[in-house]
């Protein structure tokens, strides 16, 4: 199984990923070690990344996926994912991937940013992040207020594992 777990930059993504997969045992992949370098530095900058952009690296996540799948890997992967059009994209297999989706406000998200130290995704993004942002139909979704370890529970009891 792959628990995809998405949101804007700042939601908890990573924190939340790496819990989840810790807790469970299961292996964590973060989406951002995907991007091209050329992404990466473009974000750096502030600059915000286009479909164009992001193609190479969609379609890098969608083999990663798939090759998961085909080898039985139980993944929590950390994907932004804003866009319905990527998660149709990514979810090649709705029986084998749940979508977890961590919501909060524009303050709160933007209070985390300015904490954030070393990471090329700046605050400068976060209101392109959420023009983007294209909330999912088809998902758990999850408060990013609660502390991690709770939404942590939260997730493995509504899922079930």
């Amino acid at each position: 199984m792959i628990i995809l777990v998405m949101g804007v930059s700042g939601s908890g993504k990573t924190t939340i990923g790496q819990l989840l997969a810790a807790s469970l045992h299961w292996e964590f992949q973060d989406a951002d070690s995907f991007h091209s370098p050329e992404n990466i530095e473009k974000m750096r900058h502030g600059i915000p990344l286009n479909d164009l952009d992001r193609m190479p690296w969609l379609l890098a996540l969608q083999q990663a996926i798939q090759n998961w799948l085909q080898e039985n890997k139980n993944v929590v992967l950390a994907c932004s994912a804003l866009k319905a059009s990527y998660r149709e994209f990514l979810l090649v297999d709705s029986d084998g991937i749940k979508l977890v989706y961590l919501k909060g406000s524009f303050e709160l998200i933007q209070q985390r940013l300015q904490q954030r130290q070393s990471h090329f995704m700046t605050e400068k993004l976060l209101n392109s992040q959420f023009d983007t942002l294209e909330e999912p139909e088809n998902a758990l979704i999850v408060d990013v207020s609660q502390p991690p370890e709770l939404i942590v529970e939260d997730i493995k009891t509504v899922l079930g594992i």
